[in-house]
């Protein structure tokens, strides 16, 4: 048996590769590009580490061409989901019983595989199957993904070194456990790091997970698994399930070693997830866990003192990204009077620039939304604003979904703070701006503030550091990432701790300490080297 207190690499935020031309990480992921168009793929679930199909298979299809069937998966029923933590539940004496250094090895491993060999992989994978752009791609698939794991073993390190003070003859520690029972993670389709984070962060510290990839992220959750299993995961310590979210919630909930959920994805699934939850409290051996991050109705707050240029490019690199379905996407703008001409020139300039197809083509900015319940949602968006004449579309509006699922980046302008383009989230390429009478700022810092149900991110923009004090100040709970003079999109793990409160969720801070913390059970122990023998304390005694 080995003996040692160990110290993991430091972690180091992968760097972005540039993918300009003639560089080889461009060639690289462009043959991986061809290759995987080539082949026609089915993708099993993967429970106790085997791969586990069904009779129902499920096309995928690219969103950017939606006659182009690129694979198939396996759909899952309730007994698959009961497999899935029959396994996870088998395979957690094993796994926590082993020794931190050996589980951390796995996930240091999975890391060096996604960010060499795996990178071009991934990276198509999450180009294809989610209409991403190859830096959209490279910093959420291949970047985050690696930073999320190095990261979390260093926090888990550091937490296990957390212990307390001991006085004379008295030796006091803590255990770092695992929760009891198993973890049900569900992830969404728009960050593939994420996808991999949600399963991983419990797992890194002992706990064993049932996993629910969404089905429009199943084509590079797949090369996930694969990565862990090459990096040694031990069978059942992270099961893939394949099925609607309804089927594995019911079986799952109804579980009495349920014990906690790792969840990212709309409000309202989550608000269904935490009433199912509640709903069987009294089945559960302990009050299960719940993290979750939701969404956002995210701002930009421009001062006059604002660099117009600046403002401009954070606008449009923050709402059109990944055509606007980050949760951190830059949604709503309030923009003074004296600066709204030049910045909606800057931006009108920009857009007319601005490329919309298929990823494969690198030169396109803009790719398709992610499924047809998408795109009609936002098409009757685009209709509803038109017909009612409460504001106007200053650009973009057209929506095309005859060869994949396009919506062009579309710029509202409105008079009313509070018309429904300013308050509700709509997870694609539409930024509502309200102009404000410059002396209005104040003024309009509460409207922004009292507008939206979330408290996700948020941006200032200003060069009074007076004004940016005093916008601090009344935002403090209108976001849980805030930026100032940048886009309220980008954050990096170890950076910027990702999470907001109020409808945005509960703000447990993924790429931090703080949400590996929500997945262990500390034990205090103390150890008395010289019990006493007599249980009579000196102040009895007369004399």
């Amino acid at each position: 048996m080995n003996e040692g207190i160990y110290s993991s690499p430091a972690p180091v935020n992968e760097e972005p590769l540039t993918y300009a031309p003639g560089s080889d990480e461009r060639r690289q992921l462009k043959e991986a590009i061809t290759s995987m168009r080539a082949e026609k793929i089915e993708i099993p679930m993967v429970i106790g580490g085997k791969p586990v199909t069904s009779g129902s298979k499920v096309q995928i299809c690219l969103p950017h061409e939606k006659g182009f069937v690129i694979g198939h998966y396996f759909e899952g029923t309730p007994e698959h989901v009961g497999a899935a933590i029959t396994a996870s539940l088998e395979a957690k004496s094993g796994w926590e019983s082993m020794s931190f250094a050996e589980r951390a090895s796995i996930f240091l491993k999975a890391a060096d595989l996604i960010s060499g060999p795996y990178r071009p992989i991934i990276n198509a994978a999450t180009m294809l199957g989610q209409s991403k752009n190859a830096y959209q791609a490279e910093i959420d698939a291949a970047c985050e993904m690696a930073d999320f794991l190095r990261f979390n073993v260093k926090y888990a390190e550091t937490i296990y070194s957390m212990q307390p003070n001991s006085s004379k003859g008295v030796w006091n520690r803590t255990d770092w456990r695992p929760l009891e029972g198993f973890i049900f993670a569900v992830t969404p389709f728009n960050f593939t790091s994420i996808a991999g984070n949600l399963p991983t962060a419990p797992a890194i510290v002992g706990n064993t997970v049932v996993w629910k990839p969404s089905r429009t992220q199943i084509y590079s959750a797949r090369v996930i698994m694969e990565v862990l299993m090459k990096a040694g995961l031990p069978d059942g310590v992270i099961n893939m399930v394949l099925t609607p979210g309804q089927v594995a919630a019911e079986t799952i909930f109804n579980h009495g070693e349920f014990t906690g959920l790792h969840y990212t994805g709309s409000v309202e699934v989550f608000s269904m997830l935490w009433r199912g939850i509640g709903d069987n409290i009294k089945k559960y051996r302990q009050y299960p866990r719940v993290v979750g991050e939701t969404g956002g109705k995210d701002f930009v707050m421009v001062h006059a003192s604002a660099d117009a240029r600046e403002a401009a490019t954070a606008l449009i690199r923050g709402a059109f990204e990944y055509q606007g379905q980050k949760c951190s996407a830059a949604s709503r703008a309030y923009i003074p009077q004296s600066l709204w001409k030049e910045i909606s020139g800057y931006m009108m300039e920009d857009l007319k620039t601005m490329k919309m197809g298929g990823p494969e083509d690198f030169t396109n900015f803009v790719n398709a939304v992610i499924d047809a319940p998408t795109f009609t949602k936002l098409a009757e968006v685009m209709v509803r604003i038109k017909s009612e004449g409460k504001a106007k579309i200053i650009a973009g509006g057209k929506c095309d979904d005859s060869v994949g699922y396009f919506i062009e980046p579309t710029v509202v302008l409105t008079d009313d703070p509070h018309y429904f383009i300013m308050e509700e989230e709509f997870f694609g390429p539409i930024l509502s701006v309200y102009v404000y009478q410059d002396k209005d700022y104040e003024k309009t810092l509460k409207i922004c503030d009292g507008t939206s149900i979330f408290g996700l991110t948020g941006a200032i923009f200003a060069r009074n550091r007076h004004i940016i004090n005093k916008s601090l100040d009344v935002l403090r709970y209108a976001a849980g990432n805030v930026y100032i003079n940048d886009k309220p999109t980008g954050a990096v793990v170890s950076q910027q701790p990702f999470g907001g409160a109020r409808g945005s969720g509960t703000n447990d801070k993924a790429g931090s300490l703080l949400n590996i913390l929500r997945w262990i059970s500390p034990r205090s122990i103390k150890e008395n080297f010289i019990p006493p023998h007599d249980y009579r304390y000196p102040f009895m005694n007369e004399k």
